[in-house]
């Protein structure tokens, strides 16, 4: 057991070294000290939505140095339990350091997760549109199953969420909702959710009880700041207001507080009911479509460039990503990665990160390829 305690402690030490050398602990720490300095100057306040942001980059980065920190320390403490196990054999011990290195290998693969968030954006906040397909009713109820899944999923990794649109269907479920998912990384994490999501269960609306597909899109972008410049037209703007709505009396209005803008051009559709006034809600859906509208014109260069490469252009409104079969057996499968669970109920419950862990590594191995 002794052995078996010595060579699965090797096989993670060595893949934590090799993360550290992605995450380059002593360049985080000098990072970490620039922003401190920068967090003492006595003007740092004045803009304060700046300062929000540095603020949130540098908690990031020191907690994951801590993350770092916390790993090493683990791994010295197993050895020393292994040191006093070879000493004199003790049924507690070996149970404890069993369990030492169950979490271990949890939090380093949560730390290899992490190395893989390096992309311009993937610090940033997530803005997540739900949108029900085709599938009626059955669609609704699904696009709503989908919104608590990514609800559990941000409570249980401790990011604050933003409700700014809810469309409920007339029947049952919602025909739309967008939210932000706030807190460093979320769009990193997240972002390989985007695509059409299905779902194949008996339809409790159907009296007959057969078998339904539904499709659910997901579209996930990052809450870009002033950083980035992105003109937008007065005239090439149709703005509506609207009554707020929403389930359980929130969000709820009795004046036309909420706003929808139609991007003419594009045909970029964002709606805002969050804030109290009009004034709120329509600055709010200005910054979704700026960052909506840089999103769209990076992948309109992307499909420029896959045209150069003789590549197929995705089809419609995003390619399937994912299946959820809920009979005849039972089975949630990503067809990117080939990932697959059958345990249904979990993933529902917003245990996705075996879905996330995998994207991101099939993603880095997919970007390495090319």
């Amino acid at each position: 057991m002794i052995m078996e305690f010595k060579e699965k402690l090797e096989q993670l030490e060595n893949k934590f070294n090799n993360i550290k050398e992605i995450l380059d602990p002593e360049s985080l720490r000098g990072e970490l000290f620039k922003l401190d300095q920068e967090m003492g100057r006595p003007d740092f306040w004045n803009d304060t939505k700046k300062a929000q942001e540095i603020s949130s980059k540098r908690n990031a980065i020191a907690n994951k140095i801590q993350e770092i920190e916390s790993v090493e320390k683990k791994i010295n403490d197993i050895k020393e339990f292994i040191e006093l196990l070879e000493l004199e054999y003790d049924k507690e011990t070996e149970d404890e350091i069993k369990r030492e290195i169950e979490a271990l290998d949890k939090e380093i693969t949560k730390l290899e997760t992490a190395s893989l968030l390096s992309e311009e954006y993937d610090m940033k906040n997530a803005i997540v549109t739900l949108q029900a397909g085709s599938g009626g009713v059955e669609a609704c109820d699904w696009t709503e199953m989908l919104l608590r899944m990514y609800l559990r999923w941000a409570e249980k990794n401790g990011f604050d969420v933003e409700m700014v649109d809810y469309q409920p269907d007339d029947v049952a479920g919602i025909k739309s909702a967008t939210f932000i998912v706030k807190g460093p990384y979320a769009y990193g994490y997240l972002k390989g959710e985007q695509g059409v999501h299905r779902l194949v269960r008996i339809s409790p609306f159907d009296a007959n009880k057969r078998r339904h597909t539904s499709f659910s899109a997901v579209s996930v972008i990052p809450e870009i700041g002033d950083e980035v410049k992105v003109e937008i037209k007065e005239e090439d703007l149709r703005i509506d207001t609207f009554r707020a709505s929403g389930a359980g009396g929130q969000h709820v209005n009795t004046t036309d507080s909420a706003v929808r803008i139609v991007h003419i051009p594009t045909g970029i559709t964002v709606s805002c009911q969050s804030e109290r006034s009009q004034i709120q809600n329509r600055a709010k859906a200005l910054q979704m479509l700026k960052a909506k509208l840089y999103q769209y014109e990076l992948e309109k260069q992307k499909e420029k460039q896959k045209e150069l490469e003789g590549e197929k252009k995705d089809i419609s409104w995003g390619s399937q990503i994912r299946s959820y079969v809920f009979q005849p057996y039972q089975m949630v499968k990503d067809l990117r990665t080939g990932y697959e669970t059958g345990n249904i109920q979990a993933v529902m419950d917003g245990d996705i990160d075996p879905f996330i862990e995998s994207y991101l590594k099939w993603r880095a191995a997919e970007k390495q390829q090319n």
